[in-house]
């Protein structure tokens, strides 16, 4: 099976946990070699997180982690798989 190397997903959190906690506790993940999470846009109840993970990923896992810490997946917006990585092309529509 082909394993997911890259995932960006749209999350929604809390304000608590902070972002650096949010981030820290993705990242150590059996098989997560990095998390980028980045604010997006703060609401009064919650912040829009947009998060990068890089490594050996188990989607579900993933998923399950982020509603333990408090969260829910909005929706997957970038998946890579496979033996390398592949960055984005740009195309002549960008």
């Amino acid at each position: 099976m082909v394993e997911i190397r890259r995932l960006v997903l749209d999350v929604l959190k809390p304000h608590d946990p902070r972002i650096v906690e949010f981030t820290t506790e993705l990242a150590e993940m059996q098989g997560i070699e990095g998390v980028n999470a980045s604010l997006i846009e703060v609401d009064e109840k919650v912040r829009n997180l947009k998060v990068t993970v890089e490594g050996e990923i188990n989607e579900q896992k993933i998923r399950e982690k982020i509603d333990e810490i408090g969260g829910s997946v909005h929706s997957i917006d970038e998946v890579a798989a496979g033996e390398k990585l592949v960055e984005e092309s740009k195309t002549l529509q960008d």
